[in-house]
């Protein structure tokens, strides 16, 4: 649901071309789904298990991204595979799991450092999403956005002025 959901909220994210791709991962996805409604799993295809696999290791990234445990090793033992196993899951995706967390984290501390409304310190923002040292922080945060936390928190001050 939470794959769905972001396709239909963000659609132009994704090309025309895409759609035969997305609309397979959205197939398998609720075969999963409703194969495990129905206690069938052993029943689906490798593809559709995997598909699924992922997507709820996605979601359960989501949903603890302020956790200072989130790491590759606590998501492969929350869905009982071994750390290998999580990072086949990911072989073919542009990402690894440790990158897909940082750039998560990244994201949501860029989301907090533009509302006007969240006036915290950056550093206490980095904190929350996973980052306690400032300098490694600002050093991610500059390498995937290309200004640092202070610069990125001014631009859109003047943009909301």
């Amino acid at each position: 649901a939470h794959h769905l959901r972001s396709i239909a909220a963000h659609p132009e994210q994704f090309e025309p071309a895409q759609a035969e791709i997305l609309g397979g991962v959205a197939v398998d996805l609720l075969t999963a789904a409703l194969a495990q409604y129905l206690d069938i799993e052993d029943t689906l295809s490798p593809e559709a298990r995997h598909t699924a696999l992922r997507a709820r290791v996605v979601d359960f990234i989501d949903r603890h991204l302020d956790s200072d445990e989130l790491s590759p090793r606590s998501v492969a033992a929350a869905h009982h595979i071994s750390l290998r196993s999580l990072h086949r899951l990911f072989e073919a995706q542009a990402t690894t799991v440790a990158e897909l967390i940082r750039a998560k984290r990244l994201e949501q501390c860029r989301r907090d450092l533009g509302n006007p409304l969240l006036r915290q310190p950056i550093q206490a923002i980095a904190a929350r999403w996973g980052f306690p040292d400032k300098a490694h922080f600002s050093r991610l945060f500059r390498a995937h956005y290309g200004r640092s936390p202070q610069e990125y928190r001014t631009a859109v001050t003047r943009q909301d002025r």
